[in-house]
């Protein structure tokens, strides 16, 4: 666009005609979401001197944030605001998808990882989403189902999940990665239980994304001949869809370690340095209980960005080391154990979005060191936490 002269301007004013010099137009909320994100990065690479990466074997935030990443650096409106701000030259490289994060996050995930709200987006809301075939063929392999002829076979184990569930053996979990889906498995999709009976060979499509046939029984006794990315989309989208856990049985992990043990993890206990009102007035009863296979220390860097430590630094007041047992299992049972002491607590995070954080219980250090030894001799499953005795009870339908 051309620009006025002086001489221009004098003779607009002869006429009348005042010219504003416009301004340059501030961040659209987008745009301060999408640096928001960013600056998240850049403080992991900062205290990890590394960009994040994927990987199993990685805390869940760095996965996250090498998600969010490897999007930022394909969507050119993204890079275009961020490269004058990317000191790091994060966004400098090819895209790593690692195991196949991106693959497995749908859209509003993604977008959600970026630190996109949706609702606050009508930019993108405007605009229908039209599913591709694909999607159209695996919703339809989902709703399409027969009649199970041989449920009978099968009544008796839905029958024995529901009991482990009612009795804390089993747990419901939130579906994370498509390789929980195996023969075996237990999941609750569309509201009803289902239950993975076979596996077919596993093979690749042209994507290069492995899959397989899947023979899954419904206990309302029908059953689908789905692909394993369709059962996988199909949880992915369903706001209640779960995966069942595997029983917690016998003793979890010995009391001494043998010469060939491997270490599996740590089970730690974290105190906030929050000054919430409630936190700090119950200082010492408000704990945080985990199990991770990192270093702790490395655990909990950067605590006060993250609305899991209750956006404040915390300190460690006790760790066990675990030798040859699933950490995810043995998780699940100490939450449950003190699911009666979890602390009811919403904090705001960094957006000044409400956040309820989990895994923080009001409960004594020494009930926890009690509860491990418990779980070294086996009987932890027998047990719950009472917040009126401060003590842990055996569970009345299991005391001899």
């Amino acid at each position: 666009m051309a620009r006025f002269t002086d001489e221009d301007d004098a003779l607009l004013a002869e006429l009348g005609v005042e010219i504003e010099t416009k301004k340059q137009a501030a961040r659209t909320p987008r745009e301060e979401r999408i640096i928001a994100g960013f600056e998240e990065i850049q403080r992991f690479a900062e205290e990890h001197g590394r960009p994040p990466q994927h990987g199993e074997g990685r805390d869940i935030f760095e996965r996250l944030y090498a998600v969010r990443l490897d999007r930022l650096k394909e969507l050119e409106e993204c890079r275009s605001v961020l490269e004058p701000l990317d000191h790091q030259d994060l966004l400098g490289g090819n895209v790593d998808t690692g195991s196949g994060s991106l693959d497995d996050l749908d859209d509003d995930e993604l977008l959600a990882e970026l630190g996109i709200d949706m609702e606050a987006a009508p930019a993108i809301t405007e605009l229908r989403y039209v599913r591709s075939a694909e999607e159209k063929r695996a919703a339809e392999e989902v709703a399409r189902r027969d009649r199970c002829e041989d449920f009978e076979k099968f009544k008796p184990l839905f029958e024995k999940v529901q009991r482990e569930l009612d009795s804390g053996e089993r747990q419901t979990r939130d579906f994370e990665l498509k390789a929980e889906i195996r023969p075996g498995a237990w999941f609750i999709v569309g509201g009803q239980k289902a239950y993975v009976a076979e596996m077919g060979e596993v093979t690749l499509t042209e994507q290069g994304r492995t899959d397989a046939r899947l023979r899954v029984i419904f206990d309302n006794g029908t059953e689908s001949n789905m692909l394993m990315r369709s059962l996988q989309r199909a949880l992915n989208k369903d706001e209640a869809g779960r995966r069942i856990t595997d029983p917690i049985a016998g003793p979890l992990f010995s009391s001494d370690r043998e010469e060939d043990d491997e270490a599996s993890g740590t089970i730690y206990v974290l105190r906030s340095k929050s000054d919430h009102p409630t936190v700090s007035a119950n200082r010492d009863l408000v704990h945080k209980i985990g199990v991770t296979n990192l270093a702790v220390e490395q655990r909990i860097a950067g605590a006060r960005l993250q609305p899991t430590f209750l956006m404040a630094d915390v300190e460690t007041v006790a760790t066990y080391q675990l030798f040859n047992i699933s950490r995810t299992r043995l998780e699940n049972l100490i939450h449950r154990v003190f699911e009666p002491a979890k602390l009811d607590i919403q904090i705001v995070d960094r957006f000044g979005r409400p956040v309820v954080p989990r895994e923080w219980f009001l409960v004594p250090l020494f009930v926890v060191d009690e509860a491990v030894e418990k779980i070294k001799d086996g009987t932890i499953t027998a047990y719950v936490y009472d917040p009126e005795s401060a003590s842990l009870k055996r569970v009345p339908s299991m005391a001899s």
